[in-house]
């Protein structure tokens, strides 16, 4: 299977993921750090379990264990600014922002891995972030102006954040092989949304939601477990065959399959995300997709 499938997969899926994490957010849980830490648990649990019974390279040093570490420490990092902002916005429009990254990427692969960018892909990176920028514009009801939500800025710092994750993850990846970089990654990532969400308060939440048999618990399960384990992977697997640069641009075509996925559901489940769907929301959001297609387009006939 080529870099390009894989990656577009991986895309199709988290896209999915983050609309089963909107509906917990919004229909089960009071906080978002309450997912984070039922999060956190569950990919601390795969990170363990992965550590102990891999085997490892005999000559593996510490540095690639390092940045394999490093990388999810960032990824979950990059991770608390997203689930932040997926408190008050929708979730069609944080993750396209979020998902900016490949221009971040782009740069940091051309001065820290030497990676020769050509015009046509760099046309294609600008392609899908000015895409992602669309979804970000809201009109001022009162002076009929556009203007850039606040989320737009904690959003774009978040997606710095995990432009340096793709970045040292494919430093790690080239002397480590992929399912023991996700291991470590892994326990990287746990650690960090840990720190941030291990808390009495979301304790209690998650003692509530076992008590009730909430379904958020299986929604979880079947996220963590399944979903997103699978998607990390092959996010992994992409970066090991293909550039840093592109693969990240491809990864973040997950916006185009999120808004799919939420107009799909909206429509047919109102109130379910929390999204909000009018004539002229849908043009927009179709339109900033058209140009997340026309950069993929770009990439795959490069």
């Amino acid at each position: 299977m080529s870099w390009i499938a894989i990656a577009l997969i991986s895309a199709a899926i988290s896209g999915f993921v983050n609309v089963l994490d909107k509906t917990m957010l919004v229909n089960y849980m009071r906080s978002p750090y309450t997912l984070l830490l039922l999060i956190a648990l569950v990919q601390a649990t795969i990170g363990i379990v992965l550590t102990a019974v891999l085997p490892w390279p005999e000559a593996t040093i510490l540095g690639p264990l390092g940045w394999a570490v490093l990388s999810g420490v960032l990824w979950g990092t990059g991770a608390l600014f997203m689930f932040h902002a997926l408190r008050s916005e929708e979730v069609s429009r944080v993750v396209p922002i979020y998902q900016t990254y490949p221009i971040f990427a782009a740069l940091m692969a051309v001065v820290f891995l030497g990676e020769e960018v050509a015009p046509l892909d760099w046309a294609a990176v600008l392609f899908t972030v000015g895409g992602a920028v669309i979804l970000s514009i809201r009109q001022d009801r009162e002076y009929r102006r556009l203007f850039l939500h606040r989320s737009f800025f904690v959003l774009m710092l978040g997606s710095v954040i995990a432009a340096s994750a793709f970045v040292i993850g494919a430093v790690a990846l080239e002397n480590l092989p992929v399912l023991n970089t996700h291991a470590l990654r892994t326990l990287g990532l746990s650690g960090t949304l840990l720190l941030a969400a291990l808390r009495r308060s979301h304790l209690h939440e998650i003692r509530e939601l076992i008590r009730r048999r909430s379904p958020a618990l299986a929604l979880v399960s079947i996220n963590e477990f399944g979903l997103a384990n699978v998607s990390f992977l092959m996010v992994l697997w992409a970066l090991s065959l293909g550039p840093v640069t592109l693969v990240t641009t491809l990864v973040s075509t997950r916006s185009l399959f999120l808004v799919l996925y939420s107009i799909l559901l909206t429509l047919r489940f109102r109130g379910v995300l929390g999204e909000h769907i009018t004539p002229g929301a849908v043009a927009v959001k179709l339109s900033a997709v058209a140009l997340i297609v026309g950069g993929v387009s770009v990439i795959s006939l490069s």
